[in-house]
């Protein structure tokens, strides 16, 4: 397994691969990887014959009142993760190298990024997909793997590879759980055994509003107040930003359940903010 820091570099090694007839495969990360970002890797190993991870904590995703300063970089154990599970690249460029020229050319996904999330981070789906249209630009991947985990950065990129005609297929793999339900995620590492205990109430809340759905359900609002009953038990939650029933590729808020329906998540306990998902097919009526 190479490391490379360098655009050029990187683009060197990935044009001798396809010279020899390789398929690429891409996992774009920000470090601090876990059993979730493992899944993806594995995935990629299987559907390509060489794989590039990124590892670049992107700054323009980011808030200015956000967890940059302190987010987990652990490139050490990162590195050893990806050695052991297949990885040929690893590419960690700086901020310096991704952003050269300060950057006045952006991407927006627009309506997608405006729901959910978008509310609450102004200005993060703007990031997420500029650096993802750089990274797939920089490593001209056959597959990228994204996690169900975060479903409406999923779905944004997947709409700008479409909008944009990126050669590529994205390939969204299931969320990995720890075993009381909770999503895995870089950020559970902030909880504290309060918090994390109380943060598998976010899953709860989304087993029984699937259970609701099957049973017949058809009112988003019935299903989101026992939704929001059920996270707000917790004794250490500090906010709810959201608890949303959407149609699952639009994200469009329903006033009536039907088909595929993507039911999320976003609470805060302390001062992490977790987000969690499901999506759920309406039963026929």
């Amino acid at each position: 397994m190479k490391v490379v820091k360098k655009i050029k570099a990187l683009r060197e090694l990935i044009k001798a691969a396809r010279r020899r007839d390789k398929t690429i495969g891409f996992v774009p990360t920000m470090g601090a990887l876990h059993e979730g970002h493992i899944s993806l890797i594995e995935r990629c190993v299987k559907g390509s014959d060489f794989v590039v991870v990124s590892i670049f904590v992107n700054p323009t995703q980011f808030g200015p009142k956000e967890d940059l300063a302190k987010y987990p970089r652990p490139i050490r154990k990162d590195l050893q993760i990806c050695k052991k599970h297949g990885v040929d690249i690893v590419f960690a460029p700086d901020v310096k190298e991704m952003y050269q020229t300060g950057g006045i050319t952006w991407v927006n996904v627009d309506k997608l990024s405006e729901h959910l999330c978008g509310r609450f981070r102004p200005g993060h789906f703007r990031g997420v997909a500029t650096v993802c249209a750089k990274l797939f630009n920089i490593v001209a991947p056959n597959i990228a793997c994204f996690g169900q985990k975060d479903a409406q950065q999923a779905v944004v990129i997947k709409r700008m590879v479409a909008d944009l005609n990126f050669p590529l297929k994205i390939v969204v793999c299931p969320t990995v759980r720890a075993a009381d339900g909770l999503a895995l995620s870089s950020r559970n590492q902030y909880l504290s055994p309060q918090q994390r205990k109380d943060a598998t109430r976010i899953y709860h809340s989304l087993q029984a509003a699937r259970k609701m759905i099957k049973a017949g359900v058809t009112n988003p609002k019935t299903i989101t107040a026992q939704m929001r009953k059920i996270v707000s038990r917790a004794e250490s939650l500090t906010a709810i930003d959201y608890i949303s029933i959407v149609e699952d590729s639009t994200l469009q808020d329903l006033h009536r359940i039907t088909g595929s329906v993507l039911i999320a998540v976003a609470a805060r306990f302390g001062s992490t903010r977790l987000i969690d998902n499901v999506i759920v097919d309406a039963p026929k009526q």
